[in-house]
């Protein structure tokens, strides 16, 4: 699939809720959803009725672009939680918390996924002490997440410092001064606060 490279708030219209691609714009009063409600397009006022399978990809739509994930990737991910124990739609969404891009964004040092997943893509980010620069990168409990030692003194950084961390979650643990984190834990699908209903997205891949 081709890199989506138009408006994001265009997106979140599409999916007719908040995807929060925008960092802090999408909890301000300039969030487009707050003036334009209806899906983008000539035809996006009309009250067509949704079928099934509309529901089911649309679903699968809006889970794809809170992520940032191309459908290659996705489609990764639901296959290898077909391959594990537990239930395959909570097993999907837990692979994908657990890419690097994510967890920067869960500490804080990027103000969306997008601009995370510049800073992973740009070697700012290191794992257990060495540099990652894959956003994909599926972290494990213990893993340590640091911002690299020689960037640290970017401004920056040094203005994440004085930044109180809203999306911190508990499998997470922040070190402000050092500009590091610990993953506690793997996520599990109480820890996932985004509204996606999974069961919709394994009937759509079950077809």
């Amino acid at each position: 699939m081709a890199k989506y490279t138009g408006p994001s708030c265009r997106l979140c219209r599409r999916e007719g809720c908040k995807l929060y691609l925008k960092g802090e714009k999408c909890n301000s009063d300039k969030c487009t959803l707050l003036t334009k409600f209806a899906p983008p397009g000539q035809h996006g006022k009309s009250r067509k009725k949704a079928s099934g399978y509309s529901v089911q990809l649309r679903e699968k739509q809006k889970a794809k672009r809170i992520y940032g994930v191309s459908e290659k990737q996705f489609l990764k991910y639901y296959t290898k939680a077909t391959e594990m124990r537990g239930v395959t739609g909570e097993n999907m969404l837990v692979l994908i918390e657990r890419r690097l891009d994510n967890v920067v964004y869960r500490l804080g040092l990027g103000a969306s996924r997008a601009m995370a997943r510049q800073i992973v893509n740009h070697g700012h980010i290191t794992v257990n002490g060495k540099t990652v620069d894959i956003p994909s990168y599926l972290v494990k409990a213990g893993d340590v997440i640091a911002v690299k030692e020689n960037k640290k003194d970017m401004t920056l950084w040094q203005e994440a410092k004085g930044v109180k961390n809203l999306s911190l979650v508990k499998w997470l643990e922040w070190d402000n001064e050092n500009l590091s984190g610990k993953v506690l834990a793997l996520p599990e699908r109480a820890d996932i606060d985004a509204d996606i209903k999974e069961h919709l997205i394994v009937e759509l891949y079950s077809k």
